[in-house]
């Protein structure tokens, strides 16, 4: 496979280890350029800035941070930098992005845009476990394949991928399975403290279909979400 011009973005901001993880693992495909958020943009979804002048930054030959968010470092990037791009990559989030995620997703609001503006994208979050530690560079190896396959398919004009890693001991293989994101809800609550509402709902408590990405994911799978625009 010829070598790719490939744009790094995340949502974690330029910093975040799961953008580390990823670098590392794109540098194996392609030629790497990062555009990533200055500061951390979890749950931003599909938002953009219109009304005020953000500030591009080189942080490292080819690397910059963005006063933006997710979306805005990947309209810049495949906009205003020339740069011939054939595929972009978000993440490695921290958290996964799973069902219904996809809308308030920042990482995964990266690659709708790149949809959007005719290049093939891939989201890849990593799911979780409370309790467990997280090692970035087992993130990276069970992610490689999937990625690899990816890369290498044929694609359809404005469709992107979401990838969601499972939280697994280190060695363990994971299977790989495409499937439907499920549409069931996060398992919303609130406590209330006064006039204050802090939000309370459990992430592995919601409710999830059979043969879906959640249940899936959380079986131990990697799953693969092929979405269109």
């Amino acid at each position: 496979m010829a070598r790719l011009q490939i744009l790094v973005t995340n949502d974690d901001g330029w910093d975040a280890p799961g953008l580390a993880a990823l670098k590392a693992l794109a540098a194996r495909f392609g030629d790497v350029h990062v555009v990533a958020p200055r500061d951390p943009h979890s749950y931003a979804g599909h938002r953009v800035t219109t009304d005020a002048p953000m500030v591009l930054s080189a942080t490292a030959p080819a690397e910059y941070h963005l006063s933006g968010t997710p979306a805005d470092c990947v309209r810049v990037a495949l906009t205003a930098m020339a740069i011939p791009f054939d595929f972009v990559l978000s993440g490695i989030n921290r958290g996964g992005n799973l069902g219904v995620d996809i809308y308030s997703s920042g990482t995964v609001a990266a690659a709708r845009e790149a949809a959007f503006l005719g290049k093939p994208a891939i989201a890849i979050s990593q799911y979780v476990q409370r309790g467990r530690p997280l090692d970035w560079s087992e993130s990276a190896r069970i992610a490689t394949p999937t990625i690899e396959r990816l890369l290498s398919q044929p694609h359809q004009t404005k469709e992107y991928w979401n990838v969601n890693l499972p939280h697994l001991e280190t060695g363990a293989v994971a299977p790989e399975l495409e499937c439907t994101p499920d549409n069931e809800p996060l398992d919303v609550q609130f406590r209330r403290e006064g006039d204050q509402l802090a939000f309370s709902g459990s992430y592995i408590g919601r409710p999830r279909t059979a043969g879906r990405d959640v249940e899936l994911c959380f079986g131990g799978a990697v799953t693969i979400s092929r979405l269109h625009v």
